[in-house]
């Protein structure tokens, strides 16, 4: 899909709570755009300034996407990395070649469809709408059908004609749209060539207009015959432009990648209408993987997929080729998996680093951790040196040595020269001419420490209360459930799981295959229980003195819709709501501010303002007063960046409670349920530890837990854990890479 345009700073609306993306950008008189369209599709743009209500979230940077190089954008929630995607695929930044074609993942579902041949968008089905998601290929598809109909029309010679110069009209209406345009972004002289342009246009698409409006009996035979051969000229070009962009594989194409993406073979044929959300988000990954695009922008594309659509995704990506990709994700294994360059947005700024998130991360400490070192060395080799010239100093007054003066002197001289950076921009020995260019004040550059942002703290209450009397938490024997007007398909068949107190349990599967109703039925039928069920035969015991607690899936769009209904409802207030007199405003503040939530934001920011990730905190904060013995976390990461992630499992590896994890995030399930130390996994890189890391061996938390497979009805132990897992995936993925080859 082209992008509609490209305003220098045009409003566009970011959030309910109002807000315009506005963007600056330095740009030449000669930028390109679709008239002068560039031999390569590499982007470059200096000086670029973006900002939301007055809130600058870059500021000055350079944004450089190497033609077909494929990048993962990274930073903390709320620093702007949507923002940048979307104002990439509005047309905001100038300096973008107007020829780009770039495709935003969701934007085929914002620009609708018109109806097909009478179908409407609700009676469509999955497959129908990802293929019709292509509008390039639409359009060529509805004028071919127009001229050929026409063509072989053979009892109306005029036929061809009218075709002909309806399809020709609405191609110079859209001219026309792209000439206005660019005559309102232009200036000076070629500014002036582009209105003279646009009056052209505007006298093409008048006289075209009358063509249109023409008495077929005042069309003469010669212009009737040219026009004729033109129809099928135009036909012709149509059909090659088909031929070129496989349209005729592109259903094959669309069903391949929906298999890849989880769908099931009767799904893809069942009406787009009955899809739940997460399965519309899948459909709308689909619509932007099936089509072509010079930069692909894909904003959290792994939400709501399970590991072998994540494991199919990330090879499908790293085997594209000819396509930009620019992408956010929360998935860490998944970033590393495909990224071929890292962007990392903090203070405003871009950093580029070639490679993965993993070894940014190792290679910036690395580097910290060696220029500290350089820089206490120095630090005590100057502190010598200089008590060594004062003494000199003072020596040379007391005894009127003039000598000792010039050796001060000359050490004083040495002590500039040899502090700073030690080390060339190549990795060899400094030299002030060649790596210390232009107006210093010292003969070495400054040794400059790369700064770390402060870590996301998340705490939870440590222990929960003390169950007076000992027993597991919850016991599941032989348990079957199968929803009504379903009995002879159950979900579930003879489940059998015991959860202990303090115990960590991880439950992975594809979705669909019972995950969130096996929860549900822990949780219980009871009137505090959150989406219980009863088991259809079983047994299912649970500690009388135990409480559950349950972040779902749901739990954000909760919370989203209780702060549509009210609009000046606040973290702070939510929370005493939910919890009841029992809670005091100090008590709220504390366990809100603990989650990362502190001050104005929890008291006087509206909830509908607030970001998914802080949403989360507030389904949290509901969750642990008090703190549950068996909390239960159902895919808790989905709004998260990677550092908040990482705080989450810093704290739940200090919680005292029972965790029962159910995520498709491989390093969360690894670091929280296996027990695996997060500041030592560095996935996608495994070189050997940091030296001051590798001798602590010192573990926080409860020991390793057990990670089980929930499939066909049936839950299977992971010996292996999320390893044999993850090889599972991966040959279920081959198996749809392999079908895609056989269908092809």
């Amino acid at each position: 899909m082209v992008r509609k345009g490209k305003e220098v700073a045009a409003p566009v609306e970011e959030h309910p709570g109002g807000g315009h993306i506005v963007v600056t950008a330095q740009q030449s008189r000669y930028a390109l755009d679709a008239i002068d369209a560039p031999a390569s599709k590499e982007i470059l743009i200096k000086d670029l300034s973006i900002s939301v209500s007055n809130r600058e979230l870059l500021s000055h940077v350079t944004l450089h996407l190497v033609e077909s190089r494929h990048y993962v954008l990274v930073g903390r929630n709320g620093t702007g990395k949507s923002t940048l995607l979307k104002a990439i695929a509005d047309g905001l930044i100038p300096g973008i070649p107007w020829s780009t074609r770039i495709l935003l993942l969701g934007q085929t579902r914002e620009a609708g469809f018109e109806e097909l041949e009478g179908l409407k968008v609700g009676e469509e089905t999955v497959l129908q709408y990802v293929v019709r998601s292509d509008r390039v290929r639409e359009r060529h598809m509805r004028e071919a059908k127009v001229l050929s109909d026409a063509i072989e029309h053979a009892t109306d010679p005029m036929a061809p004609v009218r075709a002909y110069r309806k399809v020709s009209h609405e191609r110079l209406a859209l001219q026309l749209k792209e000439a206005h345009r660019i005559a309102e972004r232009r200036s000076g002289a070629r500014g002036k060539l582009a209105r003279k342009e646009l009056i052209k246009f505007e006298e093409r698409f008048e006289e075209s207009k009358g063509r249109l409006q023409q008495d077929e009996a005042d069309i003469d035979p010669t212009q009737l015959s040219e026009e004729t051969h033109a129809a099928t000229d135009m036909l012709t070009s149509i059909q090659s432009a088909l031929e070129m962009m496989d349209a005729s594989e592109a259903e094959a194409k669309a069903r391949t990648v929906l298999l890849g993406l989880g769908f099931k073979d009767d799904k893809i044929d069942k009406p787009m209408s009955e899809l739940s959300g997460g399965w519309k988000t899948r459909c709308d990954l689909a619509c932007a993987l099936c089509q072509y695009a010079d930069v692909l922008l894909l904003d959290e594309p792994t939400n709501f997929l399970d590991l072998p659509s994540i494991i199919w995704l990330q090879e499908y990506i790293r085997n594209l080729t000819g396509t930009t990709v620019l992408m956010t994700t929360h998935d860490r294994d998944f970033g590393d998996a495909v990224a071929e360059e890292l962007i990392v947005l903090r203070h405003q700024q871009l950093e580029t680093f070639r490679g993965n998130l993993g070894l940014y991360e190792r290679e910036r400490y690395k580097k910290a951790r060696y220029l500290t070192k350089m820089k206490d060395a120095q630090d005590k080799q100057k502190k010598h040196m200089e008590k060594t010239v004062a003494n000199n100093i003072k020596a040379a007054r007391d005894k009127g040595d003039d000598k000792k003066l010039k050796q001060a002197a000359s050490r004083k001289k040495k002590l500039d020269e040899r502090m700073g950076i030690e080390v060339g921009l190549k990795g060899g020995r400094f030299k002030l001419n060649r790596d210390l260019g232009g107006y210093h004040l010292t003969n070495r550059a400054e040794i400059e420490i790369p700064d770390f942002d402060p870590p996301v703290k998340m705490a939870f209450p440590r222990q929960p209360p003390d169950l007076r009397f000992p027993g597991a938490l919850v016991s599941l024997e032989k348990v079957s459930f199968a929803y009504p007007g379903r009995k002879k398909t159950p979900v579930l068949t003879d489940i059998t799981l015991t959860i202990h107190p303090g115990q960590r349990v991880g439950l992975a599967g594809l979705n669909g295959s019972g995950k969130t109703t096996l929860v549900s039925l822990i949780m219980g039928s009871g009137e505090d229980a959150v989406g219980g069920l009863a088991p259809a035969s079983g047994t299912i015991s649970r500690h009388a003195r135990a409480k559950f607690g349950r972040f779902s899936q749901q739990s954000v769009e909760e919370i989203t819709a209780v702060a549509n209904t009210n609009t000046k409802l606040t973290a702070l207030s939510h929370l005493r709501e939910h919890c009841g007199v029992e809670m005091d405003e100090k008590d709220a503040r504390q366990i809100l501010g603990s989650l990362g939530l502190q001050g104005q934001v929890a008291s006087d920011v509206p909830l509908a303002l607030l970001s998914g990730g802080q949403k989360v905190r507030v389904a949290l904060a509901k969750l642990l007063w008090p703190p549950p013995q068996l909390l239960i976390l159902d895919e808790v990461t989905t709004h998260l960046d990677a550092e908040t992630i990482l705080g989450l499992i810093n704290a739940l590896r200090e919680y005292d409670g029972a965790l029962l994890v159910v995520t498709h995030d491989r390093f969360f399930m690894r670091t929280v349920v296996e027990g695996e130390n997060p500041h030592k996994l560095a996935p996608g890189v495994h070189a050997e530890e940091p030296e001051e890391e590798s001798s602590d061996e010192e573990e926080t938390g409860a020991a390793a837990g057990t990670v089980y497979r929930l499939v066909r009805g049936q839950l299977k132990k992971l010996d292996g854990g999320m390893d044999e897992y993850e090889a599972i995936a991966g040959r279920a993925a081959a198996r749809l890479a392999q079908k895609k080859t056989l269908s092809t």
